[in-house]
């Protein structure tokens, strides 16, 4: 298992949070498995963090390629 620590928009970083989001879509350049973890960490608009993070676990990885979703990106399934 790895845990990956990646910069999530506020808008977006709240979505996951109020759970209305549950997946990502990442440009797959990290081997992303089920099983890992993400540490979302929330940046503003101009990229400063705002000390706010959190954690979710990879349920289920869609490869691009297919269904229209580029081939170097992936969507990820989340759960708490």
């Amino acid at each position: 298992m790895t845990c990956h620590r990646l910069k999530t928009e506020s808008k977006y970083f709240n979505d996951v949070l109020y759970n209305r989001k549950s997946f990502e879509v990442r440009k797959n350049d990290r081997d992303y498995q089920v099983g890992d973890r993400l540490t979302l960490l929330e940046i503003r608009d101009n990229g400063d963090y705002t000390g706010v993070s959190l954690e979710r676990k990879i349920i289920y990885v869609l490869l691009g390629g297919q269904f229209g979703i580029e081939k170097d990106y992936c969507v990820l399934g989340l759960s708490k």
